[in-house]
């Protein structure tokens, strides 16, 4: 078992991400109470939908990319390899899954390490060599260890709860059922993609902290953080190769991958579920630095 430095930098960033959330959080909880909005029916109606999200979020996932759980006979390496992962990273062996695509690409989902399943593409499978299919297995079981699925799941409580107020507010008139006023409908309206608008931006940026977190685990757990810069290249790389009717079908996951898998040019940085590659890479390579003193 290696011990889990702590990058004190990333971790003050993402505390303040979250920080940033929970302010803007409260002032839209202060907001609709202001308001005296009925919204309790709408809130238990979003949160059991996102319990559900949360609870069954691994089903879900398997089932949308058509993962196959495979067993130890079905592939034997594979196991092999996050038991002795699981064994140095002190975690709980996940449920291991295959997706048959060409889309080299791996990633993890669960609410929780006891709830974990890592999955891997038979085209990631095709292309990387032993060394860089740990790095992005030990990426994808940090990810597991640090709780992101949960984490990001919480975040975005109440930025659902925006996105529904500005979906129904107009349709359905202010506060109280009062169609004819219409004044109050626009504020609410106007704060409430404000709101959505912000707290999008604000977890944007908390998932591509989480990202830079589990590329430090793979790091931490291998003590190879060449073999996880390899894999990146190597996956971005083949990434544009791939048909498009390939990338199509996976790439709503992508907020889940290693790499996402984009049909066209990425979206500027600023709404990127994850890191530059430039930019994961010059962190891995300090962190390689490190080990070396």
């Amino acid at each position: 078992m290696v011990k889990w430095k702590k990058d004190l930098g990333l971790e003050g960033r993402m505390l303040l991400t979250m920080l940033l959330l929970a302010a803007v959080y409260l002032f839209f909880l202060a907001f609709l109470s202001y308001m005296r909005a009925p919204s309790s029916f709408m809130i238990l109606f979003i949160g059991l939908s996102l319990g559900a999200q949360y609870y069954y979020s691994d089903r879900l996932v398997l089932w949308t990319m058509n993962a196959k759980v495979v067993s130890e006979d079905e592939a034997p390496n594979l196991h092999q390899t996050i038991t002795r992962l699981c064994a140095i990273a002190d975690l709980p062996k996940p449920r291991i899954a295959v997706v048959n695509t060409r889309v080299p690409n791996a990633f993890a989902t669960g609410k929780g390490p006891n709830s974990a399943v890592v999955a891997v593409t038979t085209g990631l499978l095709e292309r990387l060599n032993q060394g860089e299919l740990e790095a992005v297995l030990a990426h994808e079981l940090s990810h597991v260890k640090n709780r992101d699925m949960a984490i990001l799941t919480i975040a975005s409580f109440i930025s659902t709860i925006a996105f529904y107020f500005v979906r129904y507010s107009l349709y359905f008139g202010a506060f109280g059922g009062n169609r004819k006023n219409s004044g109050g409908t626009v504020i609410v309206w106007i704060v409430s993609i404000a709101v959505w608008i912000v707290s999008f931006l604000l977890i944007r940026a908390l998932s591509r902290y989480r990202e830079f977190a589990a590329d430090r685990g793979s790091a931490i757990i291998t003590g190879q953080p060449s073999h996880l810069i390899s894999a990146l290249l190597k996956i971005s790389d083949v990434m544009p190769r791939i048909p498009n009717e390939d990338l199509r079908k996976v790439e709503g996951m992508n907020a889940f991958f290693i790499i996402p898998a984009a049909v066209s040019g990425s979206f500027m940085n600023l709404l990127s579920t994850h890191p530059a590659i430039e930019k994961r890479i010059a962190a891995l390579e300090k962190i390689q630095r490190e080990l070396e003193l």
